[in-house]
């Protein structure tokens, strides 16, 4: 198991990386690109979408890079499906789609906003706006420029539903902590009730509280509701 300060990063780490990535996306594709329509000559326009999108690239990159790697890391040990619940097993199987979902996207996006800007010299490509092409566009420019458009929107959703996804796993954990899951914690490498740690005196409190709130959830619905008396 890690410990709990690793944990604690790594989870910051998977969702400043999942807003900035979603919140560049979504402020490109809906404020960004429409807006250089603003702009009178259609070559600066190329020039000022190229020059924006090549230089959130990396920051894009990073922030998918800190969501994969962090989730990653979660399901080889906290997020472990042999520490889940059936349902919290189901949400977990639909983050992993959508996370190479969002990392196939995301390179492709990448990928496309290169070769765009490869077209016309430095980003010197007429656009009518971020993803839509003039009649002066070059065919190859304007190809990937609606391409650009359609994986635009695949990104928005797949940022979107992994959100939501998200969101849903951190309600249903908290809702119900899973014991199973709390007994495998330890606060350090050598702690652990379960994971063979010798060290019972270092036990992180989350797993005294986890088992707390476990038994008494579990003991809540295992009881019968009463029955109203006239």
């Amino acid at each position: 198991m890690v410990s709990d300060t690793l944990a604690y990063v790594t989870r910051a780490a998977h969702d400043l990386g999942l807003a900035t990535w979603f919140g560049g996306s979504m402020f490109g594709k809906l404020a960004h690109n429409p807006s250089v329509r603003a702009i009178s000559n259609p070559i600066e326009r190329g020039k000022v979408v190229n020059a924006a999108w090549n230089g959130y690239n990396v920051i894009n990159a990073i922030g998918l890079g800190a969501t994969a790697a962090g989730w990653a890391g979660a399901r080889f040990t906290e997020a472990n499906p042999v520490r889940m619940s059936a349902a919290e097993n189901a949400l977990s199987f639909a983050k992993d789609g959508l996370v190479i979902a969002a990392l196939a996207t995301g390179i492709a996006n990448g990928v496309q906003g290169a070769r765009l800007a490869r077209q016309g010299g430095v980003g010197a490509v007429p656009v009518e706006s971020g993803t839509e092409p003039t009649p002066q566009t070059p065919p190859k420019a304007a190809a990937i420029q609606r391409s650009l458009d359609v994986l635009g929107n695949v990104n928005l959703a797949v940022g979107a539903a992994l959100i939501t996804v998200n969101a849903v796993l951190a309600q249903v954990n908290y809702s119900r902590p899973t014991a199973r899951r709390a007994l495998l914690r330890r606060a350090n490498a050598r702690a652990g009730l379960l994971a063979g740690g010798n060290d019972r005196s270092k036990v992180s409190p989350f797993t005294v509280g986890a088992l707390a709130l476990a038994g008494l959830n579990e003991v809540a619905r295992r009881s019968p509701l009463p029955t109203p008396t006239s």
